[in-house]
Parts: structure tokens; C-alpha cells; sequence
């Protein structure tokens, strides 16, 4: 018997019935990932049969180890038929290569290393910035923290949402290692101008990547079920790499995402590798090194069972779900829908005689939220109103009417409630604020004022907590939201 006195890290065994059951009573506390009900994080195909495949094909690949594939050459046989289906469907000419990775995150990390490396090694640039419209997805910033390159934020069309290409070719500089277009942008589902922007990034000799995360496995989808939907894509002049998630409106399960080069050499910098140590060779074409093949595998099997009918009817699906929230969103008194919306993205704000009234619409989120649907927040961010985010699918289709009844009941419900304001003392206070001299008292202070503090979880109404955020700077913010993180990761 053992007789070291430190308390074990994990209970005496259980049944396995036992731990399922309590994986399932944990799950009972997230919000439903089926039916149609949240319009945010998840992508439902309302297709019988898919998650089983999907589960089915992960678990037979589920112990195949994807660092080797001279050991397990299905993996290479796997990710091929992944990358080529995705090079076809989006463009790419006979020598464009790519590699599947774990999301959107990875892929545009891998795009910015891909073109930080290029442009040092090819062109000298040791102080690299990456070109972005304010729209571009934090991925991005979070690709220029972790790998050295200088953010440079255009400013978007404040009537259109759109890109500004004549801006973005005028801040391309000798240092521009890459510009960044979205197709379309997460926040407001509009398609930026690819064409224009990918050619200036092509006049000046730079890389341009188009961010297709969330649209590249529905707009040629969308075009072909008979929507007009503008170049986007690898054909277009100029576009030299593109990332396109699979776990979107691909369905397949999180996390798949492919990214595209136009060619084998670009997709060469990505890659790296290592034989100077006494172990195996090393060549990780992408971030991860050890990984599970079940990803790959079950996206592999649900896009071969969809297929590009299946697609095509599940894009037609989607578009007319967006109609139909579209028209029912016109009749709804002060709603107004941000841009033109292209890949079933829909974002609208709520004014209250004729400005946006951020009070009145995080009210409404949780109204609907009481009535058993997630609508996104988004904040008010450099002149763009603040806004409620719905992400469509084809399982919407049959809520779309049960949603709009709802979302008049909660309008007037949430008008019915006292605004919530932000004292101008305070928000003017919080603005002098320098988040990085605050300690954890005074941290723990903030967030405790906000409705963040304690053991006590998130409030059931946070329409006080979000007007509060809307009121402070971008780097407060981001610092309590980190601290606010950090403390529900705590053991």
C-alpha cells in the first residue's frame, strides 16, 4: 500500500456509467449546440445521422497519431483529400497547397508566421506589420502578440462595414509583411472588397490573405444555389493565401480548419523543423506536433457524406432562413441590420429615436435569453454601434418564426425596464485608469463593481455588466476580462 501522505489528484476509480453520468449532468448547465436556438459558437446542419458519423469516424482514428504519417500513412491520404476538396471548391490552381489545422486560430496564426518569414527572408524586413481593416477577427492580433509583428488597424466604411481598399493600399509600407481581408467578417457578415485590396498588396509586392474562416465553405455554396456573391477567393488576382474552417458550415465537429497558399514554396515557410537534438527528426507542419487523427478523420467523412449537392442544399437553407429574419427584422419598429449581410451573418442594433440605444438592446439579449435563445453581444467599437450577432444554419430555418414572435414580446418586455446607465464620473475615472499599475485588490475591486467578482459565477442579467463594459477603454477592458478568465480557471 502506498504510504506517501499527499493528497491524490484524482478519486479511486468509478464505473464508466457512473463517469458518463456525470459528464452528461455537467453538459445539462451549456447551452443547446442542436435545435436552433443559438446563434453563436455553433453550426447545426439539422441533418439526422451526421453527428453519429462524425463520432463514429473520430473514434476509429481516435489513437492515430498524426506527428508521423510515415507511420500511419492514412493520415497523409486523409488530409490531402481535405486540403484538395478545399482548393477546388475555393480557386486554387494546380499548384496551390495547404495544410489542415485545429481551427481558424491555427490557420491564420500559421498565414502570419507564413508571411512574417517571407517577407524577412525575401525581402528584409526585420520590423514586420500586419495590415488589417478594424473589422479583421482578434485571431489576427493575437497572431501579430505571439509572433513579433506590428498591428496596423484601418478604419472600416462606417455605412457599409466594409474594408476601405483605398485606405489599406495607402498604409501599405516597405514594412507590410501581409494584408488582411475577411470574406465576410465575423461582426457583421459583410464581404470585404478582395479584388481592390489584393490588388494593392499585389502592386507593392506583399502577401494578401483572406480570412474565409467563417465563409469559405458556404459562399461558393450560396453562388451556386443562385446568390450573388463577389470574388472572393484564390482566383481573384493578388490572393496568395486563405484560411476556411470546416467545423463551420463545413459541420463537421470543432476543431477543422484548412489553410491554402498559392503555391509550395509560400507554404514552405510554415513549416518547421528540427535535427539538432539526439531524438527523432522533427518537421511539425503546423503548431501542434503529437496529435489526434480523429479530427481529421471525421471531418474527411462528413464532408464525403454531405457532398457538394448536400451543400449546395444545405447553403439554400441557410439564405432562406436569412431572408426570412431579414424581412422579419424590417417590420420590427427600431431595428436596424448593420451592412448587407452575405453568408447568414446577421447583426442589427436598436436605436431609440434615431441613436443606437446599447441599454434598450442588451435588455433585449437577455430577455431572449429568458425565452430560451442566445443572440450575441457586440460592443460598440471606434464609431460602429453596438449590436446583437446571430450566426444562421439550416437548423434555423424552423425557428426563424418562433424567434421573431419572441424577439416582439422581449422588445417590449426590455423597453418596459429601467436603461442602465454608467455614471460619467466613473467611465471619466476609468479612462485615466493604467491597467497595468493595478493590483489584484484593486482589480478584484473593479470586477466586483462591474458584477464579476466572487464565487457566485456570471450574473443572470448582464445587461449591467456589458453597459459597464461598453463604457470603459479597450485595455482596461481586456484586462479585467483576463483577470475575470483567469479566475474561473482556478483550481
Amino acid at each position: 500500500m502506498p504510504t506517501d501522505s499527499t493528497p491524490p489528484g484524482l478519486p479511486q476509480g468509478r464505473p464508466a456509467a457512473d463517469v458518463l453520468a456525470e459528464l452528461r449532468s455537467l453538459r445539462g448547465a451549456d447551452a443547446p449546440t442542436r435545435g436552433g436556438r443559438t446563434f453563436a459558437y455553433v453550426y447545426d446542419a439539422g441533418l439526422d445521422g451526421l453527428d453519429e458519423l462524425a463520432a463514429a469516424a473520430y473514434t476509429a482514428y481516435a489513437t492515430v497519431n498524426g506527428l508521423d504519417m510515415t507511420v500511419f500513412p492514412s493520415v497523409a491520404r486523409l488530409e490531402n483529400d481535405l486540403v484538395g476538396a478545399a482548393a477546388a471548391l475555393l480557386g486554387g490552381g494546380p499548384d496551390v497547397q495547404g495544410s489542415f489545422t485545429s481551427g481558424g486560430t491555427e490557420s491564420i496564426l500559421l498565414a502570419v508566421k507564413t508571411a512574417r518569414d517571407q517577407a524577412r527572408s525575401e525581402r528584409g524586413v526585420t520590423d514586420p506589420q500586419l495590415l488589417l481593416p478594424s473589422t479583421a477577427h482578434a485571431a489576427f492580433h493575437k497572431a501579430a502578440a505571439y509572433l513579433g509583428l506590428e498591428p496596423v488597424v484601418v478604419p472600416v466604411d462606417p455605412a457599409t462595414y466594409r474594408a476601405d481598399a483605398a485606405a489599406t493600399a495607402a498604409a501599405i509600407t516597405s514594412r507590410t509583411a501581409l494584408v488582411v481581408a475577411s470574406a465576410p467578417s465575423y461582426a457583421h457578415g459583410v464581404i470585404d472588397p478582395v479584388a481592390e485590396i489584393a490588388a494593392a498588396a499585389a502592386d507593392r509586392g506583399v502577401l494578401c490573405h483572406v480570412d474565409a474562416c467563417i465563409g469559405g465553405w458556404i459562399l461558393p455554396y450560396l453562388r451556386r444555389a443562385g446568390r450573388d456573391i463577389p470574388p472572393f477567393d484564390l482566383s481573384v488576382p493578388g490572393v496568395t493565401s486563405l484560411s476556411v474552417d470546416l467545423h463551420k458550415y463545413g459541420y463537421a465537429d470543432k476543431g477543422a480548419s484548412v489553410v491554402l497558399y498559392r503555391d509550395a514554396g509560400l507554404r514552405r515557410h510554415q513549416y518547421f523543423a528540427h535535427a539538432g537534438w539526439p531524438g527523432y527528426p522533427v518537421v511539425n507542419p503546423t503548431v501542434q506536433g503529437t496529435k489526434s487523427a480523429g479530427l481529421l478523420a471525421q471531418a474527411w467523412a462528413v464532408l464525403r457524406h454531405v457532398g457538394e449537392d448536400g451543400y449546395t442544399d444545405l447553403a439554400a437553407r441557410v439564405a432562406e432562413a436569412t431572408d426570412r429574419l431579414l424581412a422579419g427584422l424590417s417590420k420590427t419598429d427600431d431595428v436596424h441590420v448593420l451592412g448587407d449581410p452575405s453568408a447568414g451573418l446577421v447583426a442589427f442594433t436598436l436605436h431609440t429615436s434615431g441613436v443606437p440605444d446599447l441599454s434598450l438592446l442588451l435588455h433585449l439579449a437577455d430577455e431572449m435569453r429568458e425565452r430560451g435563445w442566445y443572440l450575441q453581444p457586440q460592443l460598440s467599437f471606434d464609431g460602429l454601434p453596438p449590436n446583437l450577432h446571430l450566426t444562421l444554419t439550416p437548423a434555423t430555418v424552423g425557428q426563424v418564426d418562433a424567434l421573431l414572435t419572441d424577439l416582439t414580446g422581449a422588445l417590449s418586455a426590455a423597453r418596459a425596464l429601467p436603461p442602465v446607465t454608467v455614471d460619467p464620473g466613473l467611465a471619466e475615472l476609468a479612462a485615466g485608469l493604467d491597467p497595468s499599475a493595478l493590483g489584484p485588490e484593486e482589480v478584484a475591486a473593479v470586477l466586483a463593481f462591474a458584477g464579476l467578482g466572487g464565487d457566485a459565477g456570471l450574473p443572470a442579467r448582464m445587461a449591467p455588466v456589458l453597459v459597464l463594459l461598453d463604457a470603459l477603454p479597450g485595455p482596461l477592458k481586456e484586462r479585467l476580462l483576463t483577470e475575470f478568465v483567469g479566475s474561473i480557471f482556478r483550481i
